[in-house]
This record gives C-alpha cells, structure tokens and sequence, in this order.
C-alpha cells in the first residue's frame, strides 16, 4: 500500500467512530442497551465509538446486526463508481464502432452501425474469433465459400482465420454486436436444458 493509500485508509477509519455514535443516537440506543444486543463491553463500545479502539469487523458486524444496518454504512464505505462503459465511438469508411469493453486484450464487445451502401467485399483474415448478432437491419457475412445474410435476431459466430467479410446490404443500415477474442478463447453459450 501507498502512503495516499494508508492516509485515505486512516480518515475512513477516524470517521468511523462518530458514525457509529450517531447511528446509535438516531435509534435512541444506549451504549448498555447495545452492549447487552452485541455482547461487546461498554467500555469498547465507548472507545470505539471516541476513536480510542480501531474497527475491526468482529466488532462491527455485530453492532450492524442490532442496528439492521448494512456494513457499509457503519464504515461510510464510497459509493460504487458509475458503471457506464464511456468510451469514444471509432467511425471509419461508413462504419461505427462502439466499444463496450474497456479492458485491453481479451474478449472485445462492440455495438456497431454500418452505413447502407454498396461496399465492395475484401475478404481478410487474422488470428482469432468471431461472434455476431444482428440488431435490426440485414448484415452480409461472407464467410469463405459462403455468402449469407442475416436479419435482426440472427447470429453467426466463426474462427477469424477463414477469409471473412461482413457489411450492410444495399437496402439499409445494419446495427449488430460483434464480439471478438484471441484464438482459442470462444464464447460460452448456456442454454436451459429442453424439458422433456
């Protein structure tokens, strides 16, 4: 840990103390009405609620339970950060690619828009593989010797290392997801069991 880390560690400790004393006081608790709910001294009680006695969890998760509080709220833990995926849009030759994932390497989501018109298929290949699903619109996905078209609600998934190629047909803009991941690392479908 870091010195930033410790001192960040020690003001959430120190504001532990007066939390605990107004918690009790909101609920009209006395320090021995909570030490006979918790089985804690009220000397400990008293100290830890001074800052005289550092937390521990085999101190505060009994007082949380006579409290019907939760733990975090005893220790003023931080809210939980904000867990939209914010990141820039790629745009290139009429396509836009928006990334869903934020981790490098590994599987990669993106949610991508490409534009109707009359693209030119240029086959590639590369190491990895390849899922998709189709949103809304028709997405053309030529796949080695196959050249198929897939509607809203369809999916293909496929080894990077074939000659492939996907875009929009001519009659309108396709929205699909594509995930993507290093060879050898697939998708893992599960599906309930058909009953019988």
């Amino acid at each position: 840990m870091t010195h930033n880390d410790d001192a960040s560690l020690d003001a959430v400790l120190s504001e532990v103390g007066p939390r605990l004393r107004r918690i009790r006081r909101e609920r009209g608790a006395t320090l021995s009405a909570l030490s006979e709910a918790t089985g804690i001294s009220v000397s400990t009680l008293s100290r830890l609620e001074s800052g005289g006695r550092k937390p521990s969890l085999e101190l505060l998760l009994p007082i949380a339970r006579a409290h019907r509080v939760p733990l975090d709220e005893l220790v003023g833990a931080p809210p939980v950060g904000d867990p939209r995926v914010r990141s820039k849009p790629i745009v290139r030759y009429g396509r836009t690619m928006f990334p869903l994932t934020r981790r490098p390497g590994g599987l990669q989501a993106y949610k991508v828009v490409q534009e109707a018109g009359r693209h030119v298929p240029e086959p590639r290949t590369h190491e990895g593989y390849e899922w998709v699903y189709v949103l809304s619109g028709r997405l053309r996905l030529i796949l080695g010797e196959h050249d198929v078209v897939l509607g809203a609600g369809e999916a293909a998934e496929f080894d990077t290392r074939v000659p492939h190629w996907f875009g929009s047909t001519e009659d309108g803009p396709v929205e699909f997801l594509s995930l993507f991941g290093p060879q050898g690392e697939r998708m893992h479908v599960r599906a309930r069991p058909k009953s019988d």
